[in-house]
């Protein structure tokens, strides 16, 4: 007889490889419908009047909203199989890097970085890159209201669960009462005509963290900016072979 944990951990691999393999297999009608909506648009917009180029335009437009949703749920798919691997992560060059990948949300942006140092921690560098890029965005994307956006990256290296690391902004913010709502899938607290997004990115920093030993959380305030935390398990030398969560 298998154990509750054992039977919990068959289901969430067929649950993953079941999203994986429904996500993949919708991308392919999503592509013929893109694909055919735009050789519409090119060749027979002159023959179709406002209403007909404006209910194209909406079918193209929900037709790579959908296919950017399947991507991001492969994404999460991943990483609950992708094995993790450890290794020193330097985070203030990490940031940098980051940055520079933001380049395009942010060119014509007043943005004011305040980036405090940053610790070395273990785990696996691309996975927290994600985690890095989907906090430090979600930033740039939320105070995209503000004449002039502040966004601090700091770490406190001695909090008492490991090494915390926090993104703050001085946004949109959000009520502390859904607070949970912010890290579950295709959970967001904001319409898609005031940001875009997808309600997955969140989701993604929770099981990356989670997959590390760590835990997310989240403060903030309606109009007051928001602060998401990270903690990461503090290396502890002797202990290379200590295991990480499945």
């Amino acid at each position: 007889m298998k154990s509750q944990a054992e039977l919990l951990e068959v289901a969430n691999h067929e649950l993953e490889a079941f999203s994986y393999s429904v996500s993949h297999d919708l991308r392919a009608p999503l592509r013929h419908i893109a694909g055919f909506v735009d050789l519409l648009l090119r060749h027979n917009e002159a023959q179709l009047d406002e209403t007909g180029q404006r209910r194209l335009k909406l079918i193209n437009e929900s037709a790579r909203r959908m296919a950017q949703l399947i991507d991001d749920l492969l994404v999460f798919s991943r990483m609950g199989r992708a094995e993790l691997q450890r290794s020193r992560v330097d985070l203030n060059a990490m940031v940098k890097t980051v940055l520079a990948d933001l380049e395009q949300e942010t060119r014509g942006r007043q943005i004011r970085w305040v980036i405090n140092r940053l610790p070395q921690v273990e785990g696996d560098p691309s996975m927290l890159r994600l985690a890095l890029t989907n906090l430090m965005g979600n930033a740039v994307k939320y105070t995209s209201t503000r004449e002039e956006a502040v966004i601090e990256i700091g770490a406190v290296e001695e909090a008492p669960d490991g090494i915390e690391v926090f993104v703050r902004d001085n946004g949109v913010g959000f009520d502390m009462t859904y607070v949970e709502k912010l890290f579950g899938v295709f959970q967001r607290l904001h319409r898609q005509e005031e940001f875009s997004g997808t309600g997955i990115g969140l989701a993604n920093v929770r099981r990356i963290i989670h997959r590390h030993g760590g835990r997310t959380w989240a403060e903030g305030a309606l109009d007051q900016g928001a602060t998401f935390h990270i903690s990461l398990p503090r290396h502890e030398e002797g202990k290379e072979d200590r295991p990480w969560a499945a």
